[in-house]
């Protein structure tokens, strides 16, 4: 009897582990998309102008921690600022979207190496996967939505780009990622 007790606290604890890790980017603020069209895992975006805080993406952590130190008041106004999802790598760069509130006034950062920006407004394809943040998974998940959008007669119109959307505590099954490529309109 120990034993079953035992085995259903440690499946009830795993059970909750694993939903915390599943909701743990429920309370941040999403950059804002209207769908166009989706297919499975698949879909077409329209993105407004987005206000973003980038800095160099660099191999070790540094990069998060440079955002992070800026959203966590090392900036002209020593004001914290709200984590947002998803995390962009765009153009060599590490983005974090700045939330609606602070869009308007946006606190300069206090470091040089941080730099406040702005996405323009865009349409894409983008597509879905789970898994750990690895170079082979983003190649892999890029090639798929490059069949996809050959397929569908899609015509890229800038460089692809990736969005990741929760903690590093989070296992790779649970993790939703995305690569993006900008798209003509018509």
């Amino acid at each position: 009897m120990k034993k079953l007790l035992a085995l259903i606290s440690g499946l009830v604890v795993s059970a909750l582990g694993i939903s915390a890790c599943a909701t743990s980017r429920a309370g941040y603020e999403t950059a804002p998309y209207k769908v166009i069209r989706t297919d499975g895992a698949f879909e077409i975006r329209e993105y407004p102008e987005l206000k973003i805080a980038t800095t160099s993406r660099d191999a070790d952590n540094s990069s998060f921690m440079r955002l992070f130190r800026y959203i966590d008041g090392g900036n002209a106004a020593k004001e914290k600022i709200s984590m947002t999802t998803p995390v962009f790598m765009v153009d060599g760069k590490m983005a974090f979207v700045v939330p609606e509130k602070h869009k308007k006034d946006t606190p300069a950062p206090a470091s040089p190496q941080v730099k406040v920006d702005t996405m323009k407004a865009r349409r894409v394809a983008a597509y879905r996967f789970s898994g750990s943040q690895t170079k082979e998974l983003e190649q892999q998940a890029l090639a798929k939505l490059k069949a996809w959008m050959k397929q569908n007669k899609l015509r890229e119109a800038g460089a692809p780009f990736s969005a990741y959307y929760d903690p590093p505590w989070t296992p790779g099954f649970l993790r939703r990622n995305e690569v993006l490529a900008p798209i003509s309109p018509s």
